[in-house]
């Protein structure tokens, strides 16, 4: 089971007062609310928070977000044409599909890239010791294909 933000909240000493709370559970449970390509940005999560806390205001979301990346806890995406989005930060690593018209965020891991991206490094002479890879698309419809 994956640990939740509060947990990982406690592991490393960030104090959660009731606000931060709310939000940190709000975070932990987006993949499974709102489905495995969630990737809310502040003012989607100000949102959410707020159907569980009216008096949150979007100045704690903001600084709380700050301070659960700054922790290590969360990520920040800055996607081409859009607002900074956060994910939990996990062990395992993955690469991002971002549909451009809808915004969805597909996470894949493929070893054939994987293995192509170690050897574009040895090529030049490199050892490869972190990655990012975004690719940005439109959905195909039938007659594309």
């Amino acid at each position: 089971m994956t640990e939740t933000i509060e947990q990982i909240c406690q592991k490393k000493g960030v104090k959660l007062t009731d606000q931060r709370r709310v939000i940190a559970k709000v975070l932990s449970e987006s993949k499974e609310v709102y489905g495995e390509s969630d990737h809310p940005d502040v003012d989607e999560l100000y949102k959410r928070v707020s159907k569980l806390d009216p008096k949150i205001s979007i100045a704690t979301v903001y600084r709380t977000v700050k301070l659960f990346e700054e922790s290590g806890i969360l990520t920040k995406h800055d996607f081409k044409g859009g607002k900074a989005r956060y994910e939990t930060l996990v062990e395992s690593h993955h690469d991002h599909l971002i549909d451009i018209k809808s915004g969805e965020i597909i996470e894949f891991v493929d070893d054939e890239i994987e293995k192509l991206q170690k050897k574009v490094a040895d090529k030049y002479g490199y050892k490869l010791v972190d990655h990012k890879l975004e690719l940005y698309g439109i959905k195909k419809n039938k007659l594309d294909e």
